[in-house]
């Protein structure tokens, strides 16, 4: 059964244009991947003026979205990107939540 990731990020405007960059590249990692099957990502602003961005990320199944975590974690590892410092030090906030494919 597909597997979604659906991430929403509050992002402070003066961080949206790095915020982007680091999105593209993990987007761009994420594509190669097996098990990948598409992607999406949403912008809207919130009243407070900064970019709400949701990112949705379907997978073929629970096994392969395990799978990508590793890869991602070992390709932070990798180029020494420590996410939650990312996030922290922007003051970016984040939602993660996982779905499952409904399907009649």
């Amino acid at each position: 059964m597909k597997q979604i990731l659906i991430d929403k990020f509050v992002v402070p405007a003066a961080a949206f244009a790095e915020f982007t960059e680091r999105m593209n590249y993990n987007r761009n990692f994420i594509k190669k991947l097996d098990g990948f099957v598409q992607d999406g990502v949403y912008k809207r602003t919130n009243e407070a003026g900064d970019p709400v961005i949701v990112t949705m990320a379907v997978w073929e199944n629970a096994g392969m979205i395990e799978k990508a975590k590793i890869a991602v974690q070992a390709e932070y590892l990798r180029i020494g990107f420590k996410m939650v410092d990312f996030i922290t030090n922007r003051g970016i906030k984040i939602e993660r939540e996982f779905y499952e494919e409904l399907t009649d």
